[in-house]
């Protein structure tokens, strides 16, 4: 009886693109990525997700994001030769990393994205997160994307040079023949959740503007941002700049007395401006320095984003302290 004669085996081919998993990487992890983590999964998204870590693979954070289902990759931000294995390992990415204090450009974005441009692909989705505060004091006036960034600290010109690199690194690649890239330049202001309101600051006893010198503030809740980001991968134009607020329409002294009366906690005291500043912190001044109100329309309509919580009041109902 004649033997069979074994079959060639080849390789596996490589699946078409569209039958791959998508890769997220999250740089800058903290509290919103985890959200971001936290979210994607509950919505069985097919994503594979990988967290950009500095931290040693022995330590409770590489295992806490293990728990979280993602890969832990780790690099170092501000070593750029520990970030050469990010070349080619996502197709898209979520930047959280805030700049380097000691710098006056974003140097961490620009080690990054040097990374990146070293491998043979090329993110196709890229979200930043940046601030609100690139705009500086516009005395309470209504902002929207297409007013001119005039930032007044040192903290806001490096976002705003962040936002440049990022513009000059899109430009460049699609110059030597990579595809545009999708996803928004997410412009923040002040972050809350139930673990991230001002109640030490009001514990402590740090006044408050009285009204006539207060200023305009604006406010997202982490839930929502962490939303934002990962559907603004898809819904984003190539790089826009986006107003990442909510609804509220509120001055900082406002927003400190309804905390306290959520929370049970005694309202701050008011005074006067020149009162105010030796009470306290530099940087805290240089947030009552500034007053805008930030339009969020660009959010509404072209991300189509319902908000979880459209103001702070939304939320802070959740929390408030029944009378006696």
């Amino acid at each position: 009886m004649p033997t069979a004669t074994p079959r060639a085996t080849h390789p596996p081919r490589a699946l078409p693109r569209r039958f791959r998993q998508p890769r997220l990487l999250l740089a800058g992890c903290g509290d919103v990525a985890v959200r971001i983590a936290q979210q994607i999964n509950a919505h069985g998204s097919r994503y594979r997700i990988r967290a950009l870590l500095r931290h040693a693979p022995d330590s409770p954070a590489w295992s806490a994001w293990r728990g979280l289902g993602t890969t832990p990759i780790a690099a170092d931000l501000d070593q750029p030769r520990s970030l050469h294995r990010l070349r080619g390992i996502a197709d898209s990415v979520i930047y959280l990393a805030p700049p380097a204090e000691d710098h006056a450009a974003d140097y961490r974005l620009n080690h990054f994205l040097a990374a990146l441009h070293g491998g043979r692909s090329l993110p196709r989705r890229l979200v930043l997160i940046g601030t609100t505060g690139v705009y500086g004091d516009r005395q309470g006036a209504l902002t929207n994307e297409t007013c001119p960034v005039r930032p007044n600290t040192a903290r806001a010109r490096r976002r705003v040079a962040a936002e440049q690199t990022l513009r000059h690194w899109q430009r460049g690649s699609s110059r030597v023949g990579h595809n545009s890239h999708t996803g928004g330049i997410l412009r923040v202001p002040g972050i809350y959740a139930a673990d991230r309101l001002p109640t030490d600051r009001l514990r402590s006893g740090t006044p408050a503007l009285r009204p006539e010198d207060d200023t305009w503030t604006n406010h997202i809740h982490a839930d929502d941002l962490a939303r934002i980001c990962w559907l603004a991968l898809y819904r984003s134009g190539t790089l826009r700049a986006i107003n990442t607020v909510d609804n509220s329409r509120l001055k900082m002294g406002d927003w400190f007395d309804a905390v306290a009366d959520a929370t049970g906690i005694p309202r701050p005291e008011r005074l006067a401006r020149e009162q105010l500043k030796p009470r306290v912190s530099p940087m805290l001044y240089s947030f009552m320095s500034e007053s805008r109100r930030l339009d969020n329309k660009r959010l509404l309509n072209e991300l189509r984003i319902r908000l979880r919580y459209p103001t702070v009041h939304d939320f802070l109902a959740t929390l408030k302290v029944p009378p006696c």
